[in-house]
Parts: structure tokens; C-alpha cells; sequence
């Protein structure tokens, strides 16, 4: 497929803003999803680390999707002629945490469009900067890396890598089409490969159920809540590494970093394979 490099460029720099006001709804929901106990969040509590993935969410009318569940490009994200298309890493300071009820205004710009040729292919990159700012402030700085390829083979896997075994922490979690369902219900998400097991399965090859990037690193940063809860995060990233999916169970894994102050944070799947990486660092 020929890929007109010098045309995509041209959507570098480009910019949207959108208003909203953060609402109790969409942190309930998460909280219930998550099995915290305490899930009655009101005006003025502290909106955790991530959560802000539930809020300035797309909004394209039933016939702008495209066959794969996602809003048709060519608006703000540019035409690119690749199907397949998966949040592959992302970067977040936060230098002040958001509140229920903050009416924040979240300004979106392209940073950057890279075309690269890998093993399986064509590849091409695109990172997001995010900034949402409340009552004058720059509260969450963030940059989110889409990546963009062909569609394998029936059949073809990327080679896997062996995670960490030297955890603090470890969780199991047995993912099902419900767990995924209510994640996808949560942000608005109609990516097909995360509820149709049909279509993931016959049209983008995968073996099951894709689990999601987004909702494994929030459940990384739930995994610092549960053992480190009166330490905020400030800072956070994370990369795929390799597709999860929801025929088996994951472990969340993670542990202190000495040497540096950060915390190491990973993901694996059944087979010890890591699925993905993180830093973290507290206040």
C-alpha cells in the first residue's frame, strides 16, 4: 500500500478543544467495574489517576463509524489507510488532580505523525498531546501514541517476550466479555474487537476477545491504590507490549524501583509472556 507520508504530515499541529464538566456518573461506574467499596463519588472528591480517560469522549453519529466500530478519520485524526489501529503507549503528568464537578477544558493537538516499516509491515505512528486545564490551571499533561498497521495474516502472532518474576505485588484477574463490555460502555468505545468475538476473530484475526490497553494500565494504577493509597501518583507511563485476551487470566504485577523512586509496574499473561510495562511515580 503506498502511503503518501508528506500528506499525512500535514495534519501535524492540528488542534481541537473541548469544555466538560467532570461528573460523579462515569467515576461510580468505574469504581462499581473496579469492586472498590467505596463507589459514591460526589462533588469535590479527587478523581483518581486515569479516570480522565472517561471524560471527552468521541462522539461520532452511528453512520460516521466504520466497519471495525471506530468513528471514521479524516476530521481531526488524519485519513490513514491502515486498518488496524490500537493505543500502544501513553505518558501523564499530573501536577494537579482533578475534581468532581471541575468544569475543565481538555485542548488536543497531533504532536507528531511517523511512518516506519517493521517485520509485519508498514507502521504508522501518531502521538496526541493532551492538555486539561481547570479554573486557569494546566492540571494533566498527556501524550497518547496510536499506532496504525495492516492486517496480519490468519494466524500470525508477534513473538512474545518473558515478564519479570521479582514482583511485590501481584493480582490475577480472569477477564470475561462482561468486564470487557462495561469498560467499553464506560468510554464510549465501539471497537468491535473488544465485544464481537465474531468479528475479532474473522476479520482482524485475533485468537479471542482483545482485553484493552486503556483498561489494563488503569487496573496497573488501581493495583498502586490498593497497596500504596495514601501516595498520589504524579507521573505514569505505559506500553503494550503484546495482545491480552479473554480466554485466560492475566497477573498485574509491581514493585519499588530503589535505585530510581519510581515504581515498576507490568502486566503477563497465563503463558509469563508481558503483555505490558509502566513506571509510576508518588508523591
Amino acid at each position: 500500500m503506498n502511503i503518501d507520508s508528506a500528506h499525512l504530515s500535514t495534519w501535524a499541529g492540528n488542534s481541537e478543544s473541548r469544555t466538560e464538566r467532570i461528573c460523579a456518573a462515569q467515576a461510580r461506574g468505574l469504581s462499581a467495574m473496579l469492586n472498590r467499596k467505596n463507589s459514591h463519588f460526589e462533588d469535590g472528591d479527587l478523581l483518581p489517576p486515569g479516570w480522565q480517560w472517561l471524560y471527552f469522549l468521541p462522539s461520532a453519529r452511528q453512520d460516521e463509524l466504520g466497519a471495525d466500530g471506530h468513528p471514521k478519520l479524516g476530521g481531526f485524526l488524519p485519513p490513514i489507510p491502515l486498518p488496524r489501529r490500537m493505543w500502544a503507549a501513553g505518558r501523564m503528568s499530573i501536577h494537579q488532580p482533578l475534581r468532581i464537578g471541575d468544569e475543565v477544558t481538555r485542548t488536543s493537538t497531533i504532536k507528531a505523525i511517523n511512518v516506519k516499516e517493521g517485520r509485519s509491515g508498514t507502521l504508522i505512528f501518531l502521538t496526541l498531546l493532551h492538555e486539561l486545564v481547570t479554573n486557569g490551571v494546566n492540571a494533566i499533561t498527556e501524550e497518547q501514541d496510536l499506532v496504525y498497521r495492516a492486517q496480519p495474516e490468519p494466524g500470525q502472532q508477534p513473538a512474545g517476550q518473558l515478564a519479570p518474576v521479582d514482583h511485590a505485588w501481584c493480582q490475577t484477574l480472569d477477564p470475561d466479555p462482561v468486564l470487557l463490555f462495561r469498560y467499553s460502555a464506560l468510554t464510549f468505545n465501539a471497537h468491535r474487537i473488544h465485544y464481537d468475538r465474531n468479528y475479532a476473530m474473522t476479520e482482524e484475526h485475533y485468537p479471542a476477545l482483545v482485553v484493552q490497553g486503556p483498561l489494563i494500565a488503569t487496573l496497573l494504577l488501581e493495583l498502586i491504590h490498593n497497596h500504596q493509597p495514601d501516595k498520589p501518583v504524579s507521573q505514569f507511563s505505559f506500553r503494550a507490549i503484546y495482545p491480552t485476551y479473554d480466554t485466560t487470566a492475566f497477573s498485574l504485577c509491581g514493585k519499588a524501583a530503589e535505585e530510581s523512586g519510581q515504581l515498576a509496574l507490568w502486566a503477563k499473561n497465563a503463558d509469563g509472556i508481558l503483555t505490558m510495562e509502566a513506571t509510576a511515580t508518588t508523591r
